[in-house]
This record gives structure tokens, sequence and C-alpha cells, in this order.
């Protein structure tokens, strides 16, 4: 019977033969997965059981295949929350937690202790309960296309006792905001990726969900469309916060621009790349 030191060490090899940069940390997240442990590796001698073994080796299989490890786990951190994720949402990514320092900022700078919010291509619903965890009193929205991806929502909100409300629809569908007045924040991460983007994935995106994946032949039709849509919905002096892909920040400027919105202001992501969005409808 194989002792954790030892599977650990087979299952790293494993991994660095396929090329996997980050071929320690994937297997110790496996391993303490596996074992429920913060440092499974403090008990290197203990014997591995014979079900485990065979779960951590198919594991490491599967993400010698470029599967992606959060799809693995099945659950993965954002912002210091615990979320399920799925192929059927889009995996949190730490950039993206500038949106929602972002969104943070605003509501201090602002005095707004009770904002509404509406979170569009809301995916997991990483972004709308975090904020929701983070501004209890807030009205939180989440918006989303895709049934299983609501499905998912609904867990994430009660793993993390967040009560937000869950809508599932297009938001490009005229009905759904043709009654909506008087929102504090709009903020999106959409599809953003464009069809060369789209032809050329890595390995591990191509296992995401194309529908949260793909922005139209330049990346950028959901920019337009929400933001020519929904800037009826802000109230005056209300926000729309955005994320967006590598070097696309001129062009989701000048959408907002051309759409009337002052006081544009952009931040970089941990990387140093410019990554986020926040303007005002004046």
């Amino acid at each position: 019977m194989v002792n954790r030191r030892q599977l650990y060490n087979e299952c790293v090899g494993i991994l660095k033969k396929y090329a996997n940069p980050d071929a320690e940390f994937d297997t110790l997240c496996i391993f303490q997965d596996i074992f429920n442990e913060k440092n499974p590796l403090f008990k290197p001698m203990e014997a591995v059981t014979e079900k485990d073994e065979k779960i951590i080796r198919e594991y490491i299989r599967k993400r010698s295949e470029g599967y992606p490890l959060q799809y693995i786990l099945g659950k993965w951190e954002f912002y210091g929350y615990d979320f399920r994720i799925s192929p059927d949402v889009l995996i949190p990514r730490p950039d993206t937690e500038v949106l929602i320092e972002n969104v943070l900022s605003i509501c201090r700078r602002e005095g707004m202790t009770s904002p509404v919010i509406y979170d569009l291509c809301s995916g997991s619903g990483c972004i709308a309960v975090t904020l929701k965890k983070e501004i209890p009193s807030a009205d939180v929205y989440a918006v989303e296309i895709s049934k299983k991806a609501v499905g998912i929502i609904k867990e994430n909100a009660s793993l993390n006792n967040a009560d937000i409300t869950i809508i599932n629809s297009d938001v490009r569908n005229p009905e759904l905001i043709k009654n909506l007045e008087n929102i504090d924040i709009i903020v999106c991460n959409p599809p953003y990726l464009t069809q060369e983007d789209m032809d050329t994935l890595q390995k591990e995106v191509t296992f995401e969900p194309e529908l949260a994946l793909f922005g139209g032949a330049d990346g950028l039709d959901f920019y337009r469309e929400i933001t020519e849509k929904w800037k009826k919905c802000l109230r005056n002096g209300g926000y729309l916060c955005y994320e967006f892909g590598y070097d696309q920040h001129e062009d989701v400027k000048d959408i907002l621009v051309k759409n009337k919105f002052d006081n544009i202001s952009l931040s970089r992501d941990l990387a140093g790349i410019v990554r986020t969005v926040t303007a005002q409808k004046i």
C-alpha cells in the first residue's frame, strides 16, 4: 500500500511529464480535497486507502489531460469565499476581484450603504454573492441566461448565506429591462473573447462554457448592447462597471463615451493589465 509522500511524488511527476507548471500546487490541492486536511503531507508515511488512491489517480489523469483543477475539485475560492463550480459556469479568477474592489470603492466614496446592484451575465454568481456578503444591506440581483448556471448561483447563494435575487433571463432581452429604473450600480463580466481568441484557446479554457466566453467577432457585442440598453435603468449618478479582456480597454471606453457616460476610470489587475472600468451616468 502506497503512503501519502510516495503517491504525492508520483502524481507531481506525472503532471510535470505533461508540462504542468503548477504540478506541486495542483497535486496538493487534490490531496487537500481528498483527505479534507489543510496540510495532508504532515503525515507523509500514512497509508493511502485503495479507494482514495483510485480517486486521486483519476483526478491526476484528468488534470494531465488539461481538465481544469477547479472543475475537478468542484469548488474554488473567490474573494475569500467558497464557491461551487462546474463546467456549466466560468471559473472565477483573481482578476475579477478587481471588479469587486471597484464597486466597494464606489459605495464608500458615494456613501451608498444600501445600493441596488445588478450583476449581469452572473455565471457562478461569485460577483453577486460576494457583493452581498461585503455590503449586507445591498439589494443584489443576479441575471443569468443559462438554467444550469442559475442552479449553481442558487447553490452558491445558499452556501454563503447570501440573500440575493436570481433572474433567469438574457440580459439583452428588452422585456427584462423595460420596467427597470433607479439602479445604483450595474456590474458585468460579460463574454469578451473574439473569434480569433476562440480559434486559439488554451487547452484548459476549451472546457469552459462557450456561452460565457464568446463575445462576437471583435469580442465587444455585449458591451455595445448592455451599455445602450441598460443605461436607462441606471439612476442619474449611477455607475456601470465592466471587466474586459487584454487590450480591450480603449474600445470599451469608446463605447461608454458614445453612450454619454462620464467619470470613466480604468483599473489594472494584479498582473498590471488594464482589466476593469467604472463609468457614471450623469
